[in-house]
């Protein structure tokens, strides 16, 4: 017997942009902007949670409040074939590395640093560089975020204890 994924609706889509924009807000405050009883939101958004349709809820905090100045993305091209799993283990060990994954093009995975310097981000990427499999690396810097409020331009995760104090 196969069972099938649940139903996501329209109230379901207006549920979970309304916990997208602000994941504080009260079941009751989401169930009369949807026409719903906050036990009925509730029973949804648990659902939700069970499929895997909604993976957690988070706070994004502005980087330099927890002393991260300095970001970059950067290009990793590997020697040979890189498996991902490799890869993964390898960005696991730099605290500084917030989300990385492999990529189409040219390069073979795609690096979001942050740092509290250029000086630290220098140290970083020269470990990145000291795995043997990694041929090279092509740095870009961040200037300004565009779009201040999207997720890329705040932290969702606080960095592991003392990250920010490595030199």
């Amino acid at each position: 017997m196969t069972s099938r994924p649940a139903p996501f609706d329209e109230l379901d889509r207006k549920i979970v942009t309304a916990l997208m924009a602000n994941a504080r807000t009260s079941f009751a405050e989401i169930g009369t902007a949807v026409g719903l009883s906050s036990t009925a939101v509730k029973r949804r958004v648990d659902r939700l949670r069970e499929t895997g349709v909604i993976t957690g809820f988070t706070a994004t905090v502005r980087p330099s409040a927890l002393g991260w100045r300095t970001e970059a993305y950067v290009e990793v091209y590997c020697e040979g074939a890189a498996p991902p799993r490799r890869l993964a283990e390898v960005v696991r060990n730099h605290p500084e590395i917030a989300a990385a994954m492999t990529v189409t093009g040219g390069a073979d995975a795609l690096l979001h640093v942050r740092a509290r310097d250029v000086e630290h981000f220098e140290e970083v990427l020269e470990r990145i560089r000291q795995e043997p499999f990694i041929r090279k690396t092509i740095s870009v810097m961040v200037l300004s975020h565009l779009l201040p409020d999207s997720p890329e331009a705040g932290v969702s995760q606080p960095a592991p204890e003392g990250a920010a104090d490595v030199r």
